[in-house]
């Protein structure tokens, strides 16, 4: 009923950023929570590359042919989408460079480069979101809004 007990998993942010609950993605589909609650990191505005991290331990499933998305399933079976960038499909790769297709993952583990710059250039956002896309899975998000660092961006807490 409160929680007590219940299995919590620590995610961290997939770049270094500022941290913002997915109700904040200026997109209607990700702030409703269409595809999974979750979290986002919007780039420092000085940041030109990224190195895009897997945001907790587990498997890699998918990663777009573009790779402006990637998918992963937790140690726990918690099924996880990586969306970087709002619209950057469009790219159709341009600006990505995947590090790694499939298989075991830790937790900062680098999966896709960008570059930003040719991002901002196409006019694209590259906030980056991660949602938790399997209904019942996630009882509760607690998002740590703000700067990234030490602590995790966002604890899960399963269902």
């Amino acid at each position: 009923m409160f929680g007590f007990g219940k299995k919590k998993i620590e995610f961290v942010a997939p770049f270094a950023g500022t941290v913002v609950p997915v109700s904040e993605v200026p997109d209607p589909m990700f702030a409703g929570k269409m595809l999974g609650d979750g979290y986002a990191v919007i780039p420092y505005d000085d940041a030109d590359q990224l190195a895009v991290v897997a945001p907790a331990d587990g498997t890699l499933v998918k990663v777009f042919k573009t790779g402006h998305a990637f998918s992963m399933k937790t140690a726990e079976g918690v099924e996880v989408l990586v969306h970087i960038g709002l619209e950057t499909v469009e790219l159709k790769g341009q600006g990505f460079t995947i590090l790694q297709e499939s298989g075991s993952v830790t937790a900062g583990t680098p999966l896709v480069e960008v570059d930003l710059a040719a991002v901002r250039e196409a006019g694209l956002n590259p906030i980056t979101i991660v949602v938790f896309t399997k209904k019942g899975q996630i009882a509760d998000v607690a998002v740590k809004a703000g700067a990234t660092g030490a602590h995790p961006a966002a604890v899960a807490t399963l269902a």
